[in-house]
């Protein structure tokens, strides 16, 4: 996740007064497709009920996902410590997230681009869709770069396990879904976000308008976190997002209420994946546990952990190793994700056979 200043992470949903970008960004004179002005018709966000938790609670595997953070650190280690963009380190970790999904059935492909100008950067994002679902698409996205300064297995090792073992084991049930399910693993977002930019200003009107929704992963497995969900009707921020977004926020609200947990709106910021697409006006929304915020009192009293401390004392250290990242944190994170799939996505009971596929960026 970039850094965004110095404001206290509790109080960053309230951003300084930019102007609802996502909805110029569909008339402005952007070079990608999702500059067209064409009114397309969006399908409108439809939230099914989830499946039961003690059935999620079987299918997510604690193994995979540490099996998943494994690799990640492990591809830091034998390349100068960290998985940043453009460095050896990331392509191991890009190869290992490629070979999963392969021997699950699916065909990834590598989204290339590049940024900067003295120095440009050769980047790619992995893209990989379900082959289920026509007409609308439902993204679930990760950054899979981490900064320089280290491995980055909570800033985004955990959100990338997260996203993967969400299509290993969607691909294991066979599921069918209304919608295609598109899984997302962005490059260059420690930098500025490039990836998930590149893939919405490829966007045609038409390929825009099919997205359902973003599903937004970044940093979910916080040693003193507590859990946000992306405020996407702007009833606690500045900003709502897209129309659409609201019904995602809820979504999460109801599958996590069902478990007990009561979770914290968070404004859409800048400072993660979703927010080309809230510009692009694409609904959006996601999970978040914190990085460089200070824990409440009242947060502690909630959700546990230690008041007056960061949320991750580690965040863009080079401390942010395998160790750093709470394992049951990730695995309830997985799950409501998991369970957000379903609902948003339409997987009728997760029973019948269906296949992976590659597609191409619409």
């Amino acid at each position: 996740m970039v850094r965004a200043g110095s404001v206290p992470q509790r109080f960053q949903n309230y951003p300084h007064h930019r102007t609802k970008l996502w909805a110029v960004a569909l008339c402005a004179a952007l070079v990608g497709g999702v500059a067209a002005c064409a009114d397309e018709p969006r399908p409108p966000v439809q939230v099914d009920t989830p499946p039961d938790p003690s059935f999620v609670r079987e299918v997510v595997r604690p193994s995979g996902l540490a099996r998943h953070l494994e690799a990640l650190q492990a591809a830091a280690d034998a390349n100068g410590g960290n998985r940043a963009d453009g460095t050896g380190g990331y392509e191991a970790s890009a190869a290992y997230v490629e070979e999963q999904l392969r021997a699950a059935g699916y065909e990834p492909r590598r989204q290339e681009f590049s940024y900067g100008r003295r120095n440009p950067v050769d980047a790619f994002n992995i893209l990989a869709d379900t082959g289920s679902g026509s007409g609308g698409v439902l993204v679930l996205g990760a950054h899979l770069d981490s900064v320089e300064e280290g491995p980055g297995l909570n800033d985004n090792g955990s959100g990338v396990a997260a996203v993967l073992e969400v299509a290993l084991r969607l691909a294991e049930q066979g599921a069918v879904s209304r919608d295609r399910i598109r899984f997302a693993f962005w490059g260059g977002e420690e930098d500025g976000m490039h990836g998930s930019e590149h893939y919405v200003e490829e966007l045609s009107g038409a390929e825009s308008a099919a997205h359902v929704a973003y599903l937004n992963v970044d940093v979910v497995g916080s040693p003193n976190g507590v859990v946000f969900v992306y405020d996407g009707d702007g009833s606690d921020s500045e900003e709502a997002g897209p129309e659409g977004s609201g019904a995602v926020e809820q979504a999460f609200v109801d599958i996590l209420r069902s478990e007990g947990v009561e979770a914290l709106p968070f404004g859409f910021i800048e400072d993660s994946d979703y927010d080309a697409f809230v510009q692009g006006g694409i609904p959006a929304g996601g999970l978040f546990t914190g990085d460089a915020g200070t824990k409440s009192e009242a947060e502690a009293l909630t959700f546990g952990g230690q008041a007056g401390d960061q949320y991750d004392e580690c965040y863009h250290q080079d401390c942010d190793t395998i160790d750093n990242v709470d394992m049951a944190v990730l695995e309830q994170m997985t799950e409501t994700l998991i369970s957000a799939t379903f609902s948003l996505g339409g997987i009728d009971g997760g029973l019948a056979t269906g296949a992976a596929t590659e597609q191409g960026a619409g």
